[in-house]
């Protein structure tokens, strides 16, 4: 063993012990010792050989680790995409020494040749670096998860990715879902945030007045009863005739989507979880009264979802009981941590995210799930009957057919093919692979609640194995057991929750959370329309008036960050960066524009705390 090894090799004992026994095992896979060669170059420093191709210039490696490293696509945390013998992945640290690196390399065994042949101890102990090696790339999505900035930079080995373009062609995809995410929200903010603020108004007593999904935490522990999740997606239609059969022996949890689906073939289920604000997704619910279905709700949905109990025009009732999960925004959880903390659940940008993670709370034996497809397999969006599906029929046009409604769900999303759950290939979209890259993470975070796919030709997800359906039927009817079980636990929470005592404590906070908001919030808007007028009508002539401007400025500004209200104030506020553009003062004079930028800033945040004054009034 060389002494290069030795030093590098210490240095990863003490820093990454779970990389150095990967690379003491040194899996091969399916590249071998005798694949690789390294070799002086012309400059002296080693380069490396691959399958006869060079991976590195075999006249000065060095050289051209620094061209590489010069102009990466990105200047956020940086993603080496084939280590090779780390010229690249060094130069980009040398260059800029706080910037997190993550280092991606298909094979073991070329990181152990880079650690026999080159002395690293300095790259190792001197900068932020994140292995990644081998396997199907889940550690990469974990990785990502620890850098907080999501513009990342990339570095790429040409050669090494392509002896392996499909594996490369893995990463890269995770790190463009991860990327996107930031892109997702801010469209997402813009498109909907005035309807959550709506939503979470006019809903608000709701918050008071219902229960959290905490009160639910472990509550099949006793019978360890499985849980069957229905999804959306087009592989729901497989399991419709044994749906009956099924709800005899787990526990079903629906989404707002699949809930029509599920009573139509006989089988009302135990919860429905919805979170989506849009009126569209509340219009899943008409016509399909669950009266003995327990609502499972974040407090910003379409607020006629939250009128669970009352009675539908034939007299049937929407739902027999409602609970609320913790807000996703500051204004319902503003109001919940001085009333009462729901419970939280995970949210992936889809409902069946929240309600893969309510099943798991719920404690049972495992999650089989169906309809999860996160793809279009036979080009289908959804199961047979869906209101999308039905909706495009109704309002289909001789120039507009309903297959018009089918072609954009299924190019808009930016669609590309990925492997199925079982061989072969099946059509996905930027979307769905978010969704799919969340569970992936979730499945991995907890694995005691095992899931299992009902869905064989939807995207393979790592940690989510197809299991026919017949393994669930094989298991005993158990549907009694749990009526007799989740009515205990319901008539429990009411007796506890909804007491005389407890629910006059209730209001009390909750007027008094209310009376903190609404004054908040008005401070906040004087301190906005303060500061704004100030910045926009200041015509400072002297260093003097400049300082008492500036002085004044940042009062406001401190007041304003000390304000136990400011992130509701602030959840609509347009991104900096749309702020900046159209400055008219130009870049030579600093301070112009500077108080040019503060009057947008401010009169923005003035507007966004008016319009969440004008519903809580």
């Amino acid at each position: 063993m060389n002494s290069i090894w030795e030093a590098n090799l210490r240095i990863i004992e003490a820093q990454y012990p779970g990389l150095a026994a990967q690379l003491l095992q040194a899996p091969g896979e399916t590249l071998s010792e005798g694949d690789i060669l390294v070799e002086p170059a012309a400059s002296g420093d080693p380069t490396l050989i691959v399958r006869g191709i060079h991976i590195h210039s075999p006249r000065d490696p060095v050289r051209e680790g620094r061209r590489l490293a010069e102009n990466p696509d990105g200047d956020g945390p940086l993603i080496a995409l084939g280590f090779g013998l780390g010229y690249a992945a060094e130069a980009a640290a040398l260059a800029e020494p706080d910037r997190p690196i993550i280092v991606v390399e298909r094979y073991p065994l070329i990181l152990k040749k880079a650690l026999e042949y080159r002395d690293l101890t300095a790259f190792l102990t001197k900068y932020k670096i994140l292995f990644v090696l081998g396997g199907n790339g889940e550690a990469l999505n974990a990785a990502l998860r620890l850098l907080k900035d999501s513009k990342i930079a990339i570095i790429r080995n040409r050669a090494l990715i392509g002896l392996d373009a499909e594996w490369y062609a893995g990463a890269e995809q995770r790190i463009k879902t991860w990327s996107s995410r930031e892109d997702v929200n801010t469209a997402t903010l813009r498109r909907f945030g005035k309807r959550w603020v709506r939503n979470l108004a006019l809903n608000r007593e709701a918050i008071r007045d219902l229960p959290g999904v905490s009160h639910l935490a472990g509550c099949l522990a006793p019978l360890s009863a499985p849980v069957l999740l229905a999804a959306a997606g087009p592989s729901l239609d497989r399991i419709a005739p044994l749906l009956p059969e099924l709800a005899e022996r787990a526990v079903i949890v629906a989404v707002d989507t699949s809930q029509r689906f599920l009573l139509a073939h006989g089988v009302a289920p135990d919860f429905t979880v919805v979170v989506d604000p849009q009126y569209w997704n509340a219009r899943h619910l008409d016509r399909a009264p669950a009266p003995t279905t327990c609502l499972i709700a974040e407090s910003a949905v379409y607020p006629p979802v939250l009128r669970w109990n009352h009675r539908n025009a034939d007299g049937s009732l929407p739902f027999a009981r409602a609970f609320l999960c913790a807000s996703l925004f500051p204004l319902g959880r503003f109001i919940e941590d001085r009333l009462d903390p729901k419970g939280s659940l995970g949210a992936g940008g889809s409902v069946a995210t929240t309600a893969w993670d309510f099943a798991r709370t719920l404690g049972g034996s495992g999650i089989w799930i169906a309809g999860l497809d996160l793809s279009f397999p036979n080009l289908k969006t959804h199961f047979r009957g869906a209101l999308f599906e039905t909706r495009s029929l109704a309002e289909s046009l001789r120039f507009k057919p309903a297959e018009t409604w089918s072609v954009h769900a299924l190019r808009d999303g930016h669609p590309f093919r990925a492997p199925s759950a079982r061989d072969g290939e099946v059509l996905t979209d930027k979307r769905l692979s978010l969704y799919s890259s969340w569970f992936e993470s979730q499945f991995r975070l907890y694995p005691a609640a095992k899931s299992r796919s009902l869905s064989p030709d939807g995207l393979a997800i790592p940690g989510f194995p197809v299991s026919p359906v017949e393994e669930l039927l094989a298991l005993p009817p158990r549907r009694a057991e749990i009526n007799r079980l989740l009515q205990s636990v319901f008539a429990k929470i009411e007796g506890e929750f909804n007491s005389p005592e407890e629910r006059e404590k209730r209001l009390a906070r909750y007027e008094g959370a209310c009376k903190t908001l609404t004054r908040g919030l008005e401070r906040i808007k004087a301190l906005a329309e303060e500061a704004a007028a100030l910045a926009g009508k200041t015509t400072a002539k002297t260093a003097a008036d400049r300082d008492r401007v500036l002085k004044r400025l940042g009062e406001i500004n401190r007041l304003i960050l000390e304000s136990e209200v400011k992130d509701v104030a602030g959840f609509l506020f347009p991104p900096l960066a749309e702020l900046e553009t159209g400055l008219r003062t130009p870049e030579s004079d600093p301070y112009g524009r500077y108080l040019e930028l503060s009057a947008k800033l401010y009169h923005s945040l003035a507007e966004t705390t008016d319009y969440n004054l004008g519903y809580l009034r």
